[in-house]
């Protein structure tokens, strides 16, 4: 029988990933805290001291730039040092991982908001979404709620939960929870907010270039086990993104897996922001794919789990002979 002490390495962090997980699935039954929300609080803070419209274009990218390395670097010395004191390594890389993670309650919201749409309750749907996203809500049509909410899923998913756990399981928890902060500064200083186009450059561009990798790995899943018979084709409409320093694959991934139109117009601090559109060909969104999107997004996740799963037992297996 396998003891305990065997599993060290890879398949522990595998294991740790899940356990970690389960805690915060179950935390977030019976409430959703959000432990980074002072983080986010001073980066804002932080931002309004030396974020000067004033400023050049120039001056306010080298703040942003300075803004992130005096930030962030302090704290990862801090927590990496503070690690030496830790006796158990596994419960410290575990608290790292859960502050880490996002939510686990999107799936949820998103349900609300497609029964809201369905019983043409408009208002109760704008309100649902708002907390989950940095547009504007007021003035989108149910139609614009359903594709904002599937962007919102498969962003969400891709952004605080899989590049997240892909970066702790090459880097361990330190590695994730930079990840997290430098996204955090990324979302508290978004470009698409006429304030933050220049300050928030440095961490947009950081951001785009560490889930870069994670996207393209979250496309090749949903081609090959999500695609049905299209993946030939749909490899080849994709091609052409693939090495580009955004997100657009992903959400393009996603438009030709459902059938469906996303991207395009997009309003923030109503300014009308032109986005790429994907799959003009497909049909536009209703509140049933809003559900559809959550099972695919889902599907992922089960199929990510035995994909782990099965290299852990395989690694296991290695070992023992």
């Amino acid at each position: 029988m396998m003891n305990f002490p065997e599993i060290t390495g890879f398949s522990f962090s595998v294991l740790l990933l899940f356990s970690v997980l389960l805690v915060k699935f179950i935390v977030t039954r019976f409430s959703d805290p959000r432990p980074l929300h002072y983080f986010r609080f001073y980066c804002q803070r932080l931002a309004d001291k030396v974020n000067k419209s004033s400023n050049s274009e120039n001056q306010q990218n080298i703040a942003g730039l300075v803004a992130i390395i005096v930030t962030l670097v302090p704290l990862l010395v801090i927590l990496w040092l503070f690690e030496a004191f830790i006796e158990v390594p596994w419960l410290w890389q575990g608290l790292l991982l859960y502050l880490a993670l996002g939510s686990l309650s999107q799936g949820e919201t998103s349900l609300s908001l497609a029964k809201a749409l369905s019983a043409q309750q408009k208002y109760l749907a704008r309100e649902t979404l708002t907390p989950w996203l940095l547009r504007d809500t007021q003035e989108l049509s149910p139609m614009g709620l359903s594709k904002a909410s599937i962007e919102a899923q498969l962003l969400h998913h891709c952004a605080l939960l899989f590049t997240v756990s892909f970066y702790f399981l090459i880097g361990g928890g330190l590695a994730a929870i930079g990840y997290r902060l430098l996204l955090e500064m990324h979302f508290s200083w978004n470009i698409k907010r006429q304030r933050f186009r220049h300050f928030g450059r440095q961490a947009n561009q950081l951001v785009k270039i560490l889930q870069w990798l994670p996207a393209r790995l979250l496309v090749l899943l949903l081609l090959i086990f999500c695609s049905g018979k299209n993946p030939v084709l749909f490899t080849r409409l994709l091609r052409g993104h693939f090495f580009r320093l955004s997100n657009d694959i992903l959400i393009y991934c996603f438009a030709l897996v459902l059938g469906i139109k996303l991207g395009g117009v997009a309003s923030y601090d109503q300014q009308k922001l032109r986005r790429p559109a994907f799959n003009d060909l497909g049909r536009q969104p209703e509140p049933a794919d809003i559900i559809h999107a959550g099972k695919r997004i889902k599907q992922l996740s089960i199929i990510c789990s035995f994909l782990l799963l099965f290299t852990v037992v395989l690694l296991l297996a290695i070992a023992k002979l």
